[in-house]
């Protein structure tokens, strides 16, 4: 269906290398995307299938802890693919401490990583959007922009800041052919939620929590990002879409 295709564009994701990342960047690739792939850490297997595919895939090596360095990434990658059409902000990282006894430094590389980073690329990709009069802009939220959890007040913060300053760039770049949206995962049986995984009490507390009765898959957010970054979202600005089983239902 030409309503989902990707084919001829240019997606930028961070974070590709493993999990949901390297799920949706295949997933892009599937729908005809070419992907540039930004992270820390190589992203080889996910460039190897992509590929595999038929499309191009690059992989950049940049640590979003490196704010200053964005501009410079996003160069690279527009002189090298020519357009960036959709960006996907799915890095990330966590870390989990007793509010009372948060250290600063801990506070600092979340905020970050996590929001600081995912604003100034949508910001350098916005202005490659805005000069080509379109783009889809695609950043991951979580249930923790809705809830505050336990022990993680720095990953709610900097979820909660992304989801509202995804709906204020929404505001400002829909009428120039920008979406700006988001995407907020339920609980995912990635390598972040090891720990509670682990922990028999809080998993089973979990899933009975989620009304479809298991923890999400990458897999599982294939179809938001391509909804996202396609025509079929044209008229889709500011929201940000729950992928969690029904969680947020309960």
């Amino acid at each position: 269906m030409d309503l989902f295709s990707l084919k001829g564009q240019v997606a930028l994701i961070t974070g590709a290398n493993r999990g949901l990342g390297q799920a949706m960047a295949v997933g892009l690739a599937q729908a005809g995307a070419s992907v540039a792939a930004v992270g820390r850490t190589s992203a080889s297997q996910a460039i190897e299938k992509i590929r595999a595919l038929g499309v191009r895939g690059e992989f950049y090596r940049h640590d979003l802890a490196d704010i200053d360095g964005i501009p410079a990434l996003v160069a690279r990658v527009q002189a090298d693919f020519g357009r960036i059409d959709i960006l996907v902000n799915n890095a990330g990282m966590q870390c989990r401490h007793k509010s009372a006894e948060f250290p600063k430094k801990d506070w600092d590389r979340v905020i970050g990583v996590n929001m600081n980073a995912v604003f100034f690329l949508c910001q350098e990709v916005g202005k490659v959007m805005l000069a080509q009069g379109r783009g889809k802009i695609i950043n991951m939220a979580s249930l923790l922009s809705f809830q505050g959890g336990f022990t993680v007040p720095a990953y709610a913060a900097s979820k909660g800041g992304v989801a509202q300053f995804t709906k204020s760039l929404a505001n400002e770049w829909a009428s120039r052919g920008i979406n700006v949206n988001g995407i907020a995962p339920g609980y995912m049986e990635t390598e972040m939620n090891t720990a509670l995984i682990a922990d028999a009490t809080r998993s089973r507390q979990i899933l009975e929590r989620i009304p479809a009765g298991r923890w999400g898959r990458p897999e599982d957010m294939v179809g938001a990002v391509i909804y996202l970054a396609s025509p079929a979202s044209d008229y889709v600005n500011g929201t940000i879409l729950t992928v969690d089983g029904g969680w947020m239902g309960r």
